[in-house]
């Protein structure tokens, strides 16, 4: 059966435009992943008060990274904790409390 012209431009815009909707919803997609890395980590730090996060704005290939500040519950001063959020299974991960001397925590 021969191709038609039709069917090959209607194709092709066809799939610009699925090409264009992608591209413009991946900002908003890095968005919803950098959101969703903050509030699981934050959430994970249960032994920090007033925490909050610094998200790497796209991780590595598997996983989210974030970094959470506070203060330790009960405790003086701040620490921060790395946190490791698993792509796939949205999973979180902290590792221990690093002290202020190791990483400067400057409060506003």
């Amino acid at each position: 059966m021969p191709i038609r012209p039709i069917s090959i431009l209607s194709l092709s815009a066809a799939a610009s435009l699925a090409a264009g909707a992608a591209h413009a919803s991946s900002g908003d997609a890095w968005e919803e992943f950098r959101a969703d890395v903050s509030a699981k980590c934050i959430a994970a730090a249960e032994s920090l008060e007033d925490a909050s996060a610094i998200v790497d704005p796209f991780g590595t290939e598997s996983y989210g990274l974030a970094l959470i500040s506070g203060k330790p519950k009960g405790g003086n001063g701040s620490v921060t904790q790395i946190c490791v959020y698993d792509k796939q299974t949205k999973a979180v991960e902290l590792g221990g409390e690093i002290g202020a001397q190791v990483i400067p925590v400057s409060t506003p």
